[in-house]
């Protein structure tokens, strides 16, 4: 009986231990949650308070009226329905053309190279249609403006430029790409580009031309039935930045053009053109070509004024301008295309090399002559008859010079030099015999030898063919 009351006892202090331990358990939780409650509930309460605070003062945010675009809820994707549809086809395909309006803004003309053929450009180049797949709910239809990478995943319009040997966008510090949409559809889709293309210059007139370049823009896979390329404000759709300067040539215009472009394979093209014209500067020219041709032709003619018998003096200067010449000539072709044509440049620098050739050659006819002057007075001298008892006359000197009193009597001998030592004049007295009687009769032949003449009358020639030639070749190139 007693184990028994005993065995009552422990299950009852069992039970009691297990009551107690549950009430301690369940007490220590829930001083742990309202401990955690308090300490959640004060930034609430400041959140409610600052909330609340804002919107007694007013706050712009709330004030904004909710717009969809603006949600952060959706992404851009989304919102425009990228996925739900296929935007490698043209917008309204099966249709009429699409209009595609284009402006361009120049923003530079990099460098023209004459030896290339070719010019660099940077500009802006801006296209405009609509693609009402890209149309989204606006309540205060605002557009959006997205950089290059939603590019990719729409449809935009495939411009190449023609002629073009390089060309690239620039991504510096991003793609300079700019895509802006419109709540309608409408959208502008623009970009940075620097391209190098060709430009078929005629240099006939070179350094005296004015070369007109083109710059053409054309869709590669669309034709007109599919894409309709035109300029958007006709000739205005053309900008140009007024700081736009190139060293050697001056921007006289820049205009726009429109043609139809056709291909045997794949049928007619639209294509746009930006037109501009360049007109050289010609006093770098001036002072690097045309100035020092014309100085050394000027050069050349001092040879005129020296003594002909002063050879080390003449032949020097001559070789020495022909030398010039031939290094300028050699010097502007280095920096020229080898076009199959005469330029105008080439015209003054070969006619001046012909000016220096000649008072090369001149000097030349002047030695020659005055040999064969020497030669014939040596023979003259040689048969004149001998007049032992008569006074002879002073020696003939080979250069030919004589005094005004060096005079024979009998007339058999008279030369004449004056203030001009440059006359020689002989007179031979031949005998004849005539009829019975045999009676003689003298008679004179006289023979003149003027080898100073060439170069007096070349002080006067060359020159003035020169400066002939400048008048006509001025008045035609410039």
């Amino acid at each position: 009986m007693l184990t028994v009351h005993k065995m009552h006892f422990s299950i009852f202090l069992l039970l009691w231990g297990w009551v107690l331990c549950t009430e301690c358990r369940v007490h220590r939780q829930g001083k742990e949650i309202h401990e955690v409650y308090k300490k959640g509930s004060r930034p609430q309460r400041q959140r409610r308070e600052t909330h609340g605070e804002a919107h007694k003062q007013g706050s712009p945010i709330l004030k904004r009226s909710p717009d969809i675009t603006k949600s952060p809820l959706m992404k851009s994707e989304q919102l425009l329905r990228i996925d739900d549809h296929d935007f490698s086809m043209r917008p309204g395909f099966g249709g009429p053309a699409i209009p595609v309006g284009v402006d361009v803004q120049v923003e530079s003309l990099d460098s023209i190279s004459e030896v290339d053929m070719d010019f660099t450009m940077t500009l802006y180049l801006r296209h405009y249609w609509k693609d009402e797949r890209l149309s989204f709910p606006s309540t205060n239809n605002q557009s959006m403006t997205f950089d290059g990478r939603l590019v990719k995943k729409i449809w935009v319009p495939d411009m190449f430029f023609v002629h073009s040997k390089r060309s690239f966008i620039h991504d510096t510090t991003t793609d300079n790409v700019m895509l802006r949409v419109q709540p309608d559809g409408k959208v502008l889709y623009s970009l940075r580009v620097t391209v190098t293309a060709m430009c078929n210059m005629d240099f006939s007139r070179f350094p005296l031309d004015t070369q007109t370049c083109s710059l053409e823009i054309e869709s590669y896979a669309y034709t007109e039935d599919d894409l309709m390329l035109y300029w958007k404000n006709g000739n205005d759709s053309l900008k140009t930045d007024e700081r736009i300067s190139l060293s050697q040539f001056l921007i006289q215009e820049f205009h726009t053009t429109t043609k139809l472009a056709f291909y045997s394979s794949t049928g007619w093209y639209n294509r746009l053109y930006i037109n501009f014209t360049l007109r050289r500067h010609i006093f770098f020219f001036l002072l690097q070509t045309y100035f020092p041709a014309t100085l050394m032709v000027m050069l050349s003619w001092v040879s005129f004024w020296i003594d002909r018998r002063a050879v080390p003096a003449r032949v020097p200067l001559g070789i020495t301008t022909v030398l010039t010449m031939s290094t300028i000539i050699t010097g502007v072709n280095a920096s020229m295309p080898r076009v199959s044509y005469i330029k105008a440049v080439d015209i003054y620098l070969w006619v001046s090399f012909v000016f220096v050739f000649l008072s090369v050659l001149e000097y030349a006819a002047v030695n020659y002559l005055t040999t064969v002057q020497e030669r014939k007075e040596r023979k003259l001298r040689d048969k004149l008859p001998c007049a032992c008892s008569l006074p002879q006359p002073r020696p003939m000197m080979m250069d030919g010079s004589y005094n005004d009193g060096d005079v024979n009597e009998l007339g058999h001998y008279v030369s004449e030099n004056g203030d001009k030592q440059d006359r020689m004049m002989v007179q031979l007295a031949l005998a004849s015999e005539r009829g019975s009687g045999r009676r003689k009769n003298q008679r004179y032949v006289s023979m003149r030898i003027d080898t100073h003449a060439i170069d007096k009358y070349s002080r006067i020639i060359f020159p003035g063919a020169y400066i002939l030639f400048n008048l006509i070749y001025w008045s035609i190139f410039s």
